[in-house]
This record gives C-alpha cells, structure tokens and sequence, in this order.
C-alpha cells in the first residue's frame, strides 16, 4: 500500500476519532455510559475496518460494503450489552442507539464521506440535546399520563 494511501486512511481515522469523542463528550456530560473513549474507539474500528477493506485489495473486485455489514452485526452484539429491563422498564437502549450510530458515523468517514459524518454528527447531538426536553414535555406531560401509569387525581 502506497505512503499516500495509508495517509489517507490516518486522515479518516483521525477524524472518525474526533466524530465519536465529540458524540462520546455529549453523553458523559450527561452521566450516560458509553463516554469519550468508548464512542471514539467504535468510531475508529468502525473506521478502520471500512478504509482497510477499500483499500486492501485494489486490484481484485471486493465489495466493501461486505465489511460494513459485518461492522454493523459486531457493533449490534455490542449495544445490545447495554440493554437492560427491569421492572422500572427498559433502559440502555438510547446507548445502544447512540453505539449503533457512531459505528455508522465511522464507516462513513472509512468511506471517505466527510461532510456525510459530520452532518450525521451534528444530527446525532440535536438529538440527544434536543429532543428529550420536547419528550418530557409533550409526551410525559401530566395531561397525558404513560400507559400504565396510575391516574392523576
């Protein structure tokens, strides 16, 4: 593999590494598991595997997107750890999402889709941000109790 070439995958990783830290400050900021190093990590290897299989093989015909699809099997296995029910319900699963799309945000920078990544950052932290204060608002609001709950007198 030429010097140009594995520069060019540093570049992806270096910044499928600052995309998933980024993500991985919003969630430890908020006292969520999966953090800065978890989230960095899966956006790296997510990363890595996607560049290394385009650029492996240049002059066989490989599918890459073969990879991809076994980075998101292996990425599942690892947000499903994070899933827990209890009687108090289901918690972990916005984790797991939040594992599931940084993996993505890191193939998609293995791909060399820049602006597509960082887009997709951007969005993923409107909607940690943003849309649990319209959740708590709308849809916990005491006028619409959950399904389940005890009425309100």
């Amino acid at each position: 593999m030429s010097p140009e070439a594995q520069l060019d995958i540093l570049v992806r990783v270096t910044v499928a590494l600052l995309l998933g830290a980024l993500v991985g400050i919003e969630r430890e900021y908020r006292g969520h598991p999966a953090g800065v190093r978890t989230l960095a990590m899966v956006s790296v290897g997510s990363c890595i595997f996607t560049a290394a299989g385009l650029y492996l093989f240049p002059n066989h015909a490989t599918d890459p997107t073969r990879i991809a699809a076994q980075v998101v099997t292996g990425v599942g296995f690892l947000g499903a750890g994070a899933i827990f029910r209890s009687e108090d319900g289901v918690k972990g699963l916005t984790t797991a999402a939040t594992v599931w799309v940084v993996a993505a945000l890191g193939m998609a920078t293995g791909f060399g889709l820049y602006v597509v990544a960082a887009g997709g950052a951007l969005l993923v932290l409107v909607a940690l941000a943003l849309i649990r204060p319209i959740e708590f608002r709308f849809l916990h609001h005491p006028v619409h109790p959950m399904r389940g709950a005890a009425p309100v007198d």
